[in-house]
C-alpha cells in the first residue's frame, strides 16, 4: 500500500499527542466489581475524532476503519468539548506560533462559510445552498499570514454580520489593544457592508477595509467601457 493511502497518515503523531494528553480529563476509576471490556485508550478515540473532522464522514463510518468505534469516539468528543480540551489546544497552538513566528495583528480578515455538520451539535440550521439540509456557518478570523485566531459557529442560515461580535470575542490569546502603536486593519467582503459592522469593528479598535455593495459591479462596468 502506498504512503498516500496508508491509514497511518490519519493517526495522531507523538508530537501532537504530547500536546493533547496533558489537557485531557482523567478517566474515572472503574469499579472493581464491574466486568466488561477495558476502556479504549484516549489516543485511539482522538484518532477517530480527527478522522471524522478531516474527512467529513459520518460517525457511523468509523466502525469500518478499525481506528475506533463510532460510539467511543463520539462520547469522548462530547466529553472533551465540555471540558474545554479543544479550546485549550487551540490557545496553546496560537501561543506557540506567536513565540516562533509572531502573530501578524496588523492585517486581519473575516469571512463565513457554510458547511455540512458531520459532528452534529446544537448550532445547526438549514443550509440555503444545499436543499435546506442541516449545516453550520463557520465565521473565521485570520491574522495576516492566514492563521485562524477567531471562530464562531452557528446555524448555516445565520447571517455573517450577526457573527462578527462573537468571532472577535472568541480570540483565545491576548490581542494588542487599540492605541498600543500597532494599527489593525480588518478586511471584509461586501456581505458585511452595513453601519452595524463598521461601528462594532471600531469599538474593537479596528480600521475596516470593506468592499461596498455594488462596487464590484461598477468596477466591471468601467473596465468593459475601455
Amino acid at each position: 500500500m502506498g504512503k498516500s493511502r496508508s491509514p497511518e497518515r490519519w493517526l495522531v503523531s507523538d508530537q501532537l499527542w504530547s500536546k493533547v494528553q496533558p489537557l485531557l480529563p482523567k478517566p474515572p476509576r472503574p469499579a472493581r466489581w464491574r466486568g466488561g471490556r477495558p476502556r479504549v485508550p484516549d489516543r485511539h478515540a482522538l484518532n477517530g475524532i480527527l478522522f471524522v473532522l478531516r474527512t467529513g464522514c459520518q460517525w457511523n463510518a468509523l466502525n469500518a476503519t478499525g481506528i475506533c468505534s463510532r460510539s467511543t469516539a463520539h462520547r469522548r468528543f462530547q466529553q472533551w468539548v465540555c471540558a474545554g480540551v479543544f479550546a485549550q489546544l487551540w490557545e496553546q497552538g496560537l501561543t506557540d506560533y506567536d513565540e516562533l513566528n509572531g502573530i501578524d495583528w496588523r492585517w486581519q480578515a473575516m469571512d463565513g462559510a457554510m458547511t455540512k455538520a458531520p459532528l452534529g451539535g446544537e448550532k445547526i440550521g438549514p443550509n440555503p445552498t444545499d436543499r435546506a439540509t442541516d449545516g453550520v456557518k463557520r465565521s473565521v478570523l485570520t491574522e495576516g499570514a492566514g492563521v485562524p485566531i477567531g471562530l464562531a459557529i452557528d446555524g448555516a442560515n445565520r447571517n455573517d454580520c450577526k457573527l462578527v461580535k462573537a468571532t472577535l470575542e472568541s480570540i483565545p490569546v491576548e490581542r494588542p489593544v487599540a492605541g498600543s502603536g500597532q494599527l489593525q486593519g480588518l478586511c471584509l467582503d461586501k456581505g458585511y457592508d452595513c453601519d452595524e459592522v463598521r461601528e462594532l469593528a471600531a469599538t474593537f479598535g479596528y480600521t475596516t477595509h470593506m468592499r461596498s455593495r455594488g462596487e464590484e459591479a461598477q468596477a466591471l462596468k468601467r473596465k468593459t467601457r475601455f
